[in-house]
């Protein structure tokens, strides 16, 4: 367990689409990297170097910078054996550590569970965004799904309050308990009454929201605000998650690749510099993944689907540096032209929920798998 004074708490960002690890975290002194990039490549005076071997590609500027104050571990070759290479199904598989069937329950909602057995806070875990993620789905785990905190909230399109509460209380009515319900309509009544709740109480954090940070304009910069202002807040929020898209650069990759990860850097910069502004940083630590890597090979202007990835945790918490092997490059230890991963993603997990969160790992990602030590004790 980790010795902070606070509850720790979780900032999960997904990359969706499959992030171009080989255009992330960059072997610039390989001259595979070269071989296998005539087209979709930085060139080597353009790359952060970040080591003697390794680094960032060049709108990752102010993710180097938390790097350079030992907040950032990078953890390479992440993935699972056999990959699918489909974005539905490793998604999937990131999502319930389910790689060998369909699973039913997300990790992230495993742990919220785990953490509030009762259900006493509807705001356990918040994603920030459009839907709920399969992390996050949990039969009877209350979830808060916020696509705009400044317009969060059932019916607030409805200004009179007289006719917003008879209709809220026929919402209310509407699901409210019936004999013989099926399991889907339990699950979402409950839902209905939960987001009825939750927007009730996350409505008071704009208002109780001051800082001297200026966020980006960007949508993901947008999400960590929100994340932000429920975080300091203190209304007992322990998850938090939000995605950034699309990194799914098929075509065009020199165009929008360094456009996302840009808006993901400048967006996590700002949302630092808030926590220390607010000397809140010391039970918060990010976790960024995607689904999978891309194939070694550009295709001619972008990269097609491939296997290995890397992970970013980010926090005052955090032992920052390089962990794991970045996988080989070489025709021979490719498979089917990708990188291999070297590091069951489950590990990085486990990491989280038992040291980070206290908890016994293997009923959350379904067997014990191994940690690597970047977390501070």
């Amino acid at each position: 367990m980790t010795s902070t004074k606070k509850d720790p708490v979780i900032v999960v960002l997904q990359l969706t689409g499959g992030n171009d690890y080989y255009n992330t975290v960059i072997p610039y002194n390989d001259p595979l990297y070269y071989d296998n990039r005539p087209n979709v490549k930085y060139e080597r005076d353009d790359i952060i170097k970040v080591n003697d071997d390794l680094g960032f590609m060049p709108t990752m500027g102010p993710i180097k910078e938390l790097y350079d104050q030992g907040k950032v571990a990078v953890i390479h070759g992440m993935g699972y054996k056999d990959s699918p290479r489909s974005h539905f199904r490793s998604m999937d598989i990131w999502h319930t550590c389910e790689p060998d069937k369909v699973g039913t329950e997300g990790w992230a909602g495993r742990v919220a569970r785990e953490l509030d057995p009762n259900k006493d806070n509807v705001l356990t875990a918040i994603n920030f965004g459009h839907g709920l993620p399969r992390a996050l789905a949990v039969p009877g785990v209350p979830v808060a799904a916020i696509a705009d905190l400044s317009t969060y909230g059932l019916l607030t399109s409805i200004s009179d309050q007289n006719q917003r509460a008879k209709a809220l209380d026929l919402f209310s009515r509407m699901y409210s308990p019936t004999v013989g319900g099926s399991f889907v309509t339990d699950y979402l009544r409950s839902t209905g009454t939960d987001a009825m709740v939750g927007a009730d109480i996350v409505k008071v954090a704009p208002e109780m929201y001051s800082s001297p940070v200026e966020y980006p304009n960007s949508p993901i910069a947008m999400h960590l605000k929100d994340i932000a202002q429920v975080y300091f807040a203190d209304l007992g929020t322990r998850i938090f998650y939000t995605q950034h898209a699309s990194f799914d650069t098929h075509a065009g990759e020199m165009g929008g690749h360094p456009v996302l990860w840009k808006d993901v850097s400048e967006g996590i910069a700002a949302f630092f510099e808030d926590l220390k502004a607010h000397d809140a940083g010391e039970n918060v630590i990010m976790y960024l993944f995607s689904e999978f890597g891309r194939r070694v090979h550009d295709n001619g202007s972008g990269t097609d689907h491939g296997a290995a990835g890397a992970g970013f945790v980010i926090g005052d918490m955090v032992k920052g540096g390089m962990y794991g092997e970045y996988p080989s490059a070489r025709a021979e230890d490719l498979e089917q032209g990708d990188l291999v991963p070297n590091y069951d993603f489950r590990g990085a997990y486990s990491t989280i929920v038992e040291d980070w969160f206290g908890m016994d790992a293997n009923p959350i990602v379904n067997g014990n798998f191994e940690k690597l030590d970047w977390l501070k004790k």
